[in-house]
């Protein structure tokens, strides 16, 4: 039998190591480790649905958790963020779940707001790495902390559990569970390599999370994607709301007309979860909502957004229009090999001075001079300036002739290596 681990950094040293199991798409596996667990995953059903204390019901595990899933491409950690507060502002004890973490996998796990302590991170890790010693196949890192999420969440004796799905949703490891209500944020061009080349097969796997009778909310979607959920539900017999409005409350802790589209589907997707939140609560938690590395001024003069893909950077755009008119920033950026980033800064073009690109921590990132001959080739009057370190491109951009505030995007783990930096902390190293 293998010691416990002595220290949260090397119980977090392991997971990470799980990593190199690669990315399993499957749900045997996390069905598997649930089960060791015990972990309660919604599955009983009542003729008469409720919601939070409202009886045995679907999408209510038998201790008392409603589950709220979330998929889609862009801005489901901004919806499922928007849930949660909404739900605490109206006294229920919540469990959030989201991916990727910014600085710490930590954040991965909140209940109540507040993060996984460090005693209950390295408990839970310890508890998982004896669990599964020879297990064949090993469980792959997001299994893992799939499963250690739901298990401390039911610990917790959280009433509301909101899931984002990692990638997809059809073989995504957060579909085990049968929530109350599914919502879909709005499908994109993103992990082609896993989902598929075109909006209808990637439509195809986000729709994997619709349950029979199981109320979904969606963003407006593309037709093609439209086409595929309305198929989907119309077998299912899913009711299948789309949305036809923004949000139109005067207060929102998030910047950006896409956010209130978010803040709509995180409202729909409460109430057809027939979760007890009143109007005041919902208009608290909304207010109060905040969801670090999308279009945050995380110090005075420097906004960081995790733009990542085509679809997410024309939103930046927008939102940067929205905010600062026709001002041009210096942005400092840095991409992962395996993302569109040709696309990406073409669609950034109306809002750059120069860049400055920067190396990432991360086995899977692009290195700055395949950038520079990146942007030389899409955008050739554009200056380009090379950094050694995310210190270096900070204090090299904020040292350009410029009156205005610097732009952070790319990729999330760029900006959480920002974070990490301005914290004066060390990121943990993710592939996933």
């Amino acid at each position: 039998m293998k010691e416990s681990f002595g220290s949260l950094e090397e119980a977090v040293e392991w997971l990470y190591g799980t990593q190199l199991f690669g990315v399993k798409l499957g749900l045997e596996g996390t069905r598997r480790l649930a089960a060791a667990c015990g972990v309660a995953l919604g599955e009983r059903l009542s003729e008469n649905r409720g919601g939070v204390r409202g009886g045995q019901a679907q999408g209510r595990s038998a201790q008392g958790s409603t589950f709220i899933h979330v998929a889609g491409t862009n801005g489901k950690g901004s919806t499922c963020a928007m849930v949660d507060a909404m739900c605490r502002a109206a006294g229920l004890r919540t469990g959030l779940y989201t991916s990727p973490h910014l600085v710490s996998v930590q954040e991965r796990f909140q209940f109540n707001g507040e993060c996984i302590s460090e005693a209950e991170l390295l408990e839970g890790l310890n508890r998982m790495r004896f669990l599964v010693a020879g297990w064949e196949p090993h469980p792959t890192f997001f299994e893992l902390v799939t499963v250690l999420a739901l298990e401390w969440f039911q610990s917790k004796g959280a009433e509301v559990v909101v899931l984002e799905t990692g990638m997809g949703g059809r073989l995504d490891a957060t579909n085990i569970v049968t929530p109350a209500a599914c919502a879909l944020s709005a499908v994109g061009l993103d992990h082609q390599q896993y989902l598929g080349q075109t909006l209808r097969e990637i439509a195809l796997e986000k729709a994997g999370v619709f349950k029979p009778g199981v109320p979904v909310v969606s963003a407006p979607q593309a037709a093609e994607v439209l086409d595929v959920f309305e198929s989907r539900a119309a077998a299912l017999g899913c009711r299948l709301q789309v949305l036809k409005e923004p949000w139109k409350g005067p207060n929102l802790g998030l910047r950006g007309a896409v956010q209130r589209w978010n803040a709509a589907l995180a409202d729909a997707v409460l109430t057809a979860a027939e979760v007890p939140v009143d109007a005041r609560a919902r208009a608290l938690g909304l207010g109060r909502v905040q969801w670090p590395g999308r279009f945050q001024e995380v110090v005075p003069g420097l906004v960081l957004d995790g733009a990542h893909n085509p679809a997410a950077a024309a939103v930046l755009v927008e939102t940067w229009r929205e905010t600062f008119g026709e001002l041009r920033a210096p942005i400092v950026f840095g991409a992962m090999a395996d993302k569109d980033a040709a696309s990406v800064v073409r669609l950034l073009a109306p809002i750059v001075s120069e860049f400055v690109l920067v190396p990432l921590k991360s086995p899977r990132a692009m290195d700055p001079l395949s950038l520079s001959a990146l942007l030389r080739l899409e955008l050739p009057g554009v200056r380009c300036h090379l950094s050694g370190s995310v210190s270096e491109a900070l204090a090299l951009a904020c040292a350009l002739s410029f009156d205005g505030p610097r732009l952070v995007t790319g990729s999330l783990f760029l900006v959480g290596e920002v974070i990490a930096c301005l914290r004066g902390q060390k990121p943990e190293v993710s592939v996933q």
